[in-house]
């Protein structure tokens, strides 16, 4: 027998006490139970796992399966204004361009942009020394011209004073002569005034009173009659310049109101359209228009000016959002909710570029209205949103 204090092993190569003596009895060793005990736990675990797994799926499909959330609104008449919002610019109700009328170089420029002028003012001054020489050319012509004619009078004075010895056709010479040189004098002498007026152009001045606003061009430079100069502008009276896209063109008349907001500034100026183009820009699809304050403003030209016209006024109009019409094969509605369903309805609007708009046809008072169509199809379940 082996001692007490030797241990023996299994096949499996665990190692067992071997039997221990107390007292002269023999006590029998105890086996581990720990690993079975930890594959019970496991179990356990992954039972609990697989069924949060199963919940899961369960509660996920439920979710999915679940009618979509739709906000919605009840059809009713309300006040509503339709505006045309666009962005114009100031001006002056009266502004003149200037532009030479000669070709040269910029000898002298006594104004800067924002001085004062009044009509006549010296504005710019072209270098007139070609012109000068040219009129005293012309002066010359004119001198010759002139002598040739007072002697031609002289030779016909003669023949007339011997009409009874000169021949007839002598006579004639010298009145063709006479009549020629005369003709000859006349043609210098408008010349000679085209040659002053030419001269007196190389001096531009102000053809009206008002403000230089614009100033185009510097001294020394060489200019042309398509050369623009200057814009003079009277500031006395400010108008708002814009366009209107041709979409909304019919709709916009003179007299309609308008709010005018200048750039720089919170509070707001009423006004009203006082010009409208009759002809579209074929380049821009612009249409031309002006708005007129209903108070005299003080501003600089160019001065950007939100604008808004407003077109029209109703007391009660039904409207929707325009993120509730769609368009179902082909024609364009709204989705009304019945009985937790949707239900398609053609409608028609007027089109304009705002966040609601108003129905013409197709609506009725009372009907509950789906405000937001994307994803949302003709006889769907949903839910209504609640405030």
């Amino acid at each position: 027998m082996a001692p007490a204090d030797e241990q023996s092993t299994t096949k499996d190569g665990v190692e067992l006490s071997a039997p221990q003596q107390t007292h002269g009895q023999l006590v029998p060793s105890s086996r581990r139970e720990r690993p079975k005990a930890s594959r019970r736990w496991r179990f356990w675990v992954l039972l609990a796992a697989l069924g949060l797994t199963l919940t899961a799926l369960v509660l996920a499909q439920s979710w999915m399966n679940r009618p979509p959330v739709v906000p919605v609104e009840t059809v009713a008449p309300a006040p509503i204004t339709r505006v045309l919002a666009i962005n114009g610019r100031i001006a002056a109700d009266n502004s003149v361009g200037v532009t030479p009328t000669v070709t040269g170089t910029l000898t002298a420029l006594p104004v800067a942009e924002g001085d004062a002028v009044e009509a006549g003012d010296i504005l710019a001054q072209v270098d007139p020394n070609a012109q000068r020489k040219l009129l005293r050319q012309a002066q010359a012509r004119l001198d010759a011209a002139r002598d040739a004619q007072a002697e031609a009078l002289a030779e016909f004075d003669r023949a007339a004073a011997l009409d009874t010895t000169v021949a007839r056709s002598v006579r004639d010479t010298y009145a063709h002569k006479l009549e020629a040189a005369t003709q000859e004098v006349a043609r210098l002498s408008a010349a000679l005034d085209q040659a002053r007026i030419a001269l007196e152009n190389h001096t531009i001045r102000a053809p009206v009173s008002g403000h230089v606003v614009s100033l185009d061009v510097e001294q020394g430079q060489l200019v042309s009659p398509s050369t623009p100069l200057m814009t003079l502008a009277d500031l006395g009276t400010l108008l708002v310049e814009a366009d209107v896209d041709e979409a909304y063109a019919t709709q916009i008349a003179t007299d309609q109101p308008a709010v005018l907001q200048l750039a720089g500034e919170t509070q707001t100026r009423s006004g009203r359209v006082s010009y409208v183009s009759r002809r579209v820009d074929i380049a821009t699809g612009g249409l031309a228009v002006e708005l007129s304050f209903d108070m005299p403003v003080v501003a600089p030209v160019g001065l950007t000016v939100a604008t808004n016209i407003i077109v029209e006024t109703r007391a009660a109009a039904l409207t929707v959002p325009r993120t509730a019409l769609t368009e179902v094969e082909g024609e364009t509605g709204v989705f009304l909710l019945r009985e937790g369903r949707t239900m398609f309805r053609p409608v028609s609007v007027v089109d304009w570029p705002a966040a609601r708009l108003i129905v013409t046809e197709g609506l009725a008072e009372g009907e509950r209205l789906v405000t937001e169509a994307s994803g949302i199809t003709a006889g769907q379940a949903v839910t209504m949103d609640q405030p």
